[in-house]
């Protein structure tokens, strides 16, 4: 057991502080009760905190606030990498993420290939909807969280001020990825889109 630890711990040691830590992480040092019991053990000791549950992390220290533990949306990211998933951002957090809203969501809701979920991250919650593969076709960053933003505001619910900002974020999008993600659109939410295409 103090092997495992021991190994698990150098591993942890060679890795930048900030990144995020997985049991499967370490599936070559030992069977996952004595992986479980290892990282248990390394966070009761304070050598790696606990970010939610079967996720840790050594954090960054910064002069100023100290400890630096990683945001929910790193979490959240950080799980679509170890299980291959796809996520896309949905409701308030991608009206967020394309700064249409000063509000930061407390509850980050994303869909998804993979399994529904819901992961607690402090006071933060992130939860995974199981969707169809056709809501995860977009291709481009900008595009992607567009249809989702306007599918929160709503059909004829965009103020003209949103949808001039809307516009200007996808003159910047790959007009390749645009082009393909205007027709997975719904055709009012197409119309939208079509207007950074036309004030070329």
């Amino acid at each position: 057991m103090a092997d495992t630890e021991n190994n698990i711990s150098k591993l942890i040691k060679s890795k930048p502080k900030g990144v995020l830590l997985f049991p499967d992480d370490f599936n070559h040092l030992g069977t996952s009760a004595a992986i479980r019991k290892a990282l248990q053990r390394l966070r009761e000791k304070g050598f790696i905190k606990q970010v939610a549950h079967g996720i840790y992390v050594r954090p960054k220290i910064s002069e100023l606030i100290g400890e630096v533990m990683p945001t929910a949306e790193e979490v959240a990211k950080g799980i679509a990498k170890r299980d291959k998933i796809k996520l896309v951002p949905t409701g308030t957090y991608a009206l967020n993420a394309l700064g249409l809203s000063t509000q930061v969501p407390m509850n980050l809701v994303f869909l998804t290939d993979g399994a529904a979920r819901v992961i607690k991250v402090g006071k933060r919650t992130i939860k995974l909807k199981r969707t169809t593969p056709k809501n995860l076709l977009a291709k481009g960053g900008v595009s992607g969280l567009v249809i989702q933003a306007l599918r929160e505001i709503g059909k004829d619910k965009s103020s003209e001020t949103e949808i001039q900002k809307i516009v200007a974020l996808l003159k910047k999008e790959d007009k390749k990825n645009l082009l393909y993600d205007i027709e997975l659109a719904p055709a009012w939410i197409k119309e939208i889109m079509q207007k950074a295409i036309e004030q070329e």
